[in-house]
């Protein structure tokens, strides 16, 4: 019984570890923010509207730009079970559903980040540390504002496209060069039409470097990329009621009108002196001495590195719309801290061994602040819940309804957070 616990932490202990971090994020900081809110809304309706689509929530408020649905239809059967179970019970309050909606894709994020990063190529302990690392971090693993990799379910899209994403990274790990190029190529024109920014100079480096044959990744892509944009027209044409590619109209609207800045902008250096610093914490000096101390970990970077380049071309930026790239800059900042613990009782290598533990600590110090911060981040849904347990106790009338304002849906609120359903 022992030697099976003892094999079962050996497999799947940073597994717990990193889910037990997110399922935290999830039950202190459940609600969502406006930028959430279409993925929320939809995964909401498909869970209980079901096949009634007049009743969805996107055809009363559509948004700015339409987005798919195959992301939310794929995710509803391993969540509709235990939102089904929760409904037999005959609990009054929709929470329930979303707490269960973000754990169960918290889970199916997780495996796939594992996939990733269980690799032969760097040994146990390179593995060990980009955990150390990771769970150091709060916006990866983070339920707030700036992505969750885990337990946002979907930071338009972000969710399932870095489910994709992170498959593709494991595939190029393992040698599997033409799956991850299919998987990036479904990615992009389905969920997130700016990972051609990633494709492109990944491909452009593999096939310099003659890892894949020109002729065999362009029709393996191809394939790819019919069979991707046959099944997000055909879902998104009948739920959107119209005929439509949604990444199609994204592409149009942010890159070539070019209007995603009129939702704010920033500087060209933006990405590297605030949204990376920020989210890598003490991997930001690592990675790059990943790259000094390993040569091989430079083949990796390149094509990432040069995605973050050309996205910081667009006058529009936010943190989720790189956060693809952290995996990778984690990976290297392992290597980095694997040689320095390896030659810690060096000379020279001890001073850099307690800069390193003194990052950690850092990080780990930056995260308790972000995650208080975060805690505070969402007035809208606490209101909302103090005024149910209000009405809940008010026998003057039978029936009450509020007003939620702008604000109010921006900063909390949605579908999930709605009372007393029937």
């Amino acid at each position: 019984m022992a030697r099976k616990s003892e094999k079962f932490l050996e497999l799947y202990g940073y597994d717990m570890l990193l889910g037990s971090i997110a399922a935290f994020y999830v039950f202190m900081v459940p609600y969502t923010k406006v930028e959430e809110s279409f993925n929320v809304q939809a995964m909401h309706d498909i869970l209980y509207h079901r096949h009634q689509i007049e009743r969805y929530d996107h055809l009363e408020f559509s948004g700015v730009v339409p987005r798919t649905f195959v992301g939310n239809q794929l995710k509803h059967s391993p969540v509709y079970s235990s939102v089904y179970a929760h409904r037999l019970q005959h609990l009054t309050s929709k929470l329930y559903s979303l707490y269960a909606v973000r754990l169960v894709l918290g889970g199916i994020v997780l495996s796939t980040l594992r996939f990733f990063r269980i690799q032969k190529k760097f040994g146990s302990q390179v593995e060990a540390f980009f955990i150390i690392l990771t769970a150091s971090q709060f916006h990866l693993l983070s339920s707030s504002k700036y992505i969750g990799i885990c337990s946002r379910s979907v930071f338009v899209h972000s969710y399932f496209f870095r489910y994709e994403i992170n498959l593709a990274y494991g595939f190029w790990f393992n040698g599997s060069l033409y799956a991850a190029l299919n998987c990036m190529v479904f990615a992009t024109l389905v969920f997130r039409c700016d990972i051609l920014l990633l494709i492109a100079p990944l491909g452009l480096e593999l096939l310099l470097t003659k890892s894949v044959s020109f002729w065999k990744a362009l029709t393996s892509c191809l394939a790819a990329a019919f069979l991707s944009i046959g099944l997000t027209v055909l879902v998104d044409s009948f739920i959107w009621r119209r005929w439509l590619w949604p990444e199609l109209e994204v592409f149009w609207f942010n890159s070539v009108l070019n209007r995603s800045s009129e939702w704010g902008t920033h500087p060209f250096r933006w990405y590297f002196t605030s949204a990376l610093p920020r989210s890598l914490l003490a991997a930001y000096p690592l990675f790059l001495l990943g790259v000094i101390l390993d040569g091989r970990v430079f083949f990796f970077i390149l094509p990432v590195l040069s995605f973050v380049l050309l996205y910081s071309k667009l006058p529009h930026k936010e943190l989720r719309l790189i956060i693809s790239s952290i995996p990778i800059f984690n990976f290297a900042a392992a290597v980095a801290a694997s040689r320095v613990y390896n030659n810690r009782k060096k000379s020279f290598w001890k001073f850099m061994y307690i800069a390193m533990l003194g990052l950690m600590l850092g990080s780990l110090a930056c995260t308790a602040v972000f995650f208080m911060a975060a805690y505070e981040n969402y007035p809208s849904g606490y209101a909302l819940k103090a005024l149910h347990r209000i009405g809940g106790v008010t026998k003057n009338s039978d029936e009450l309804s509020v007003h939620i304002d702008t604000f109010s849906v921006m900063n909390g609120i949605s579908r999930f957070c709605e009372d007393n359903y029937p």
